[in-house]
């Protein structure tokens, strides 16, 4: 299979992907899949919420959308543009994926698809049901997509490149474990907003989504927030009180009732508006239901936080940074970690 007839397969399924983000009906045998297929494939994004809880069928679809953005002929195009992407004989690059938020681990698997290289997916537990449903609906285009993809349930041992994705604790043992074989490993990182006193309702709203969407479970999620001194809280409270619904999700309500009582037993400080409670603090890394803000009297402050933490935050958010309500919309080649895994993979 070459690169032009990887780049075909890849822009049909990002065309059914797309219409399941938007929860369209079947458009016909020119999708390239038949009804029953297209079915099969929305009953699984409506139900996979009872393998994971998190798994809502919106944040499925959110999540889907998104990756069908990646997945157009042109952006593949451009993308691949950039990089000398030879036929050689394909290495086996293991991919170990988290399973935060449904199908985090896409972008690495196309990566090694589009590389020349052969994928060994260890999948998380939290999403294992997904990933063979997209492989099956690529292999009914070209059922040669499994000379280019495994997906193992034993320990990985015949591999020639690894890029492991989990905590700073897991990244421990991928070190120690995977340390001698070319490798990416990535670790926690979380995101954060700046604030200059000049957003617009709109904008604030648009900063809730960067908290909120994936029930604030993914590491380009915002889990502090920077203000100025004066910046009075209420004008941010009253922008995202809609969407106060994501506390009728029973998961997130467990970690927003517990976090509440753990501060309020311990007489910590808090601002809490029934859905997501504000704590002031400089510590990066948030619990689930909770932002930490930091009042900043000169930009200066920011810039040099910014520089010390360099190596934990994702991304960030506000005027002169990314734009509002665009966190959990990379495109394909913004690279977790600021590591270039296409480049990573043509080199090896």
């Amino acid at each position: 299979m070459i690169l032009a007839e990887k780049n075909i397969i890849l822009s049909k399924l990002g065309t059914i992907l797309g219409l399941l983000g938007d929860n369209e009906p079947w458009s016909g045998y020119d999708l390239g899949i038949n009804e029953s297929e297209y079915t099969n494939l929305n009953e699984l994004i409506q139900r996979v919420h009872v393998y994971n809880g998190w798994f809502k069928e919106n944040e499925v679809r959110k999540a889907l959308k998104g990756l069908s953005t990646w997945l157009d002929e042109g952006v593949l195009n451009d993308w691949q543009s950039a990089y000398d992407i030879k036929e050689t004989k394909p290495k086996r690059v293991g991919l170990i994926l988290a399973g935060n938020i449904p199908l985090v681990g896409f972008h690495d698997f196309i990566s090694v698809f589009l590389s020349g290289n052969i994928s060994v997916i260890k999948m998380s537990s939290d999403d294992k049901h997904l990933f063979p449903a997209i492989l099956k609906t690529m292999a009914l285009f070209d059922e040669t997509i499994w000379e280019w993809v495994e997906l193992s349930e034993a320990p990985m041992k015949d591999f020639d490149a690894v890029i492991a994705t989990g905590s700073d604790n897991s990244a421990r043992y991928f070190e120690s474990y995977f340390g001698k074989h070319p490798n990416i490993i990535r670790k926690n990182r979380s995101s954060i907003a700046v604030l200059d006193g000049t957003e617009s309702e709109d904008e604030l709203f648009q900063l809730g989504n960067d908290i909120f969407d994936f029930f604030g479970l993914g590491c380009r999620n915002v889990s502090q927030i920077w203000i100025p001194e004066d910046f009075v809280l209420d004008r941010f409270f009253e922008a995202i009180f809609d969407h106060n619904e994501i506390v009728n999700h029973n998961k997130y309500a467990n970690n927003y009732d517990y976090n509440k009582a753990v501060f309020l037993m311990n007489l910590e400080q808090i601002l809490d508006n029934g859905f997501v409670i504000l704590k002031e603090s400089k510590d990066l890394h948030s619990p689930l239901a909770v932002v930490h803000y930091v009042r900043y009297k000169d930009r200066s402050e920011v810039d040099k936080f910014i520089e010390e933490k360099e190596d934990q935050i994702q991304l960030i958010v506000g005027k002169g940074y990314e734009k509002f309500g665009n966190a959990q919309c990379p495109k394909i080649d913004d690279y977790a970690d600021g590591v270039d895994t296409l480049k990573f993979l043509t080199s090896l």
